[in-house]
């Protein structure tokens, strides 16, 4: 199972979300790669932080920021239970290339007008790859949100009957998240029975359950 967290927008959270897919799944005995398709790196920073903290590693992270990413990941999954893939906001090339190599693709939004508007060239391309990989699919998952809040509600709302749809689970805003990655750690490491963990297991949850069931579109 490959999963890609694509958006052309920044600051969204795939980063993040990507890490924590990839540490609940390995946390739950699985064997898991994460491929850094960002120029930028942060998840390579985030190992190479956890390292010099003396951590044990988790997963395994590969650095593949090119477009020829559909072609090598395959590989690297022949070898692994779920590749999660962190894409690179505003680089076509590397877009492209991730949604041809995924079996589901992840938008992370956060509650905003803004991000939905953002997410338009987001679903151009999707609707691009879907010419190649008709099967192809996707889900938009709320991050970074205040749960009970009107504009979150709102925007459940109005994903609700788009395409592609979005999760049931939601991820809220939470400062352990900023603590945890700054030593490395994921926030199951820091508080496993903490609202950010939960939610996270429940995210794990949930597009395994899509994946390997190949729900699709």
């Amino acid at each position: 199972m490959i999963v890609a967290l694509l958006n052309q927008k920044g600051g969204v959270g795939k980063t993040t979300l990507a890490l924590h897919l990839a540490g609940q799944w390995a946390s739950e005995g699985r064997r898991v790669c994460l491929i850094d398709a960002d120029p930028q790196g942060s998840a390579l920073d985030w190992s190479e932080q956890r390292n010099r903290e003396g951590l044990p590693r988790l997963f395994g992270i590969v650095g593949l920021a090119r477009d020829t990413l559909h072609r090598e990941a395959p590989d690297l999954a022949r070898h692994a239970d779920h590749v999660v893939i962190d894409g690179s906001p505003r680089v076509a090339g590397l877009m492209r290339s991730a949604l041809l190599a995924a079996d589901l693709v992840l938008i992370p939004v956060q509650p905003s007008p803004l991000d939905g508007w953002a997410s338009a060239e987001m679903l151009a391309l999707l609707a691009e790859a879907r010419i190649y990989r008709p099967d192809l699919a996707a889900r938009f998952v709320l991050n970074r949100c205040a749960v009970r809040t009107v504009i979150a509600r709102e925007t459940a709302e109005a994903l609700a009957d788009h395409d592609p749809p979005v999760l049931r689970t939601a991820v809220g805003q939470r400062v352990v998240f900023a603590d945890a990655a700054r030593s490395g750690r994921l926030v199951s490491e820091v508080d496993n029975g903490s609202p950010a963990a939960r939610e996270i297991a429940a995210l794990a949850d949930e597009v395994a359950r899509i994946a390997l069931g190949r729900v699709t579109r």
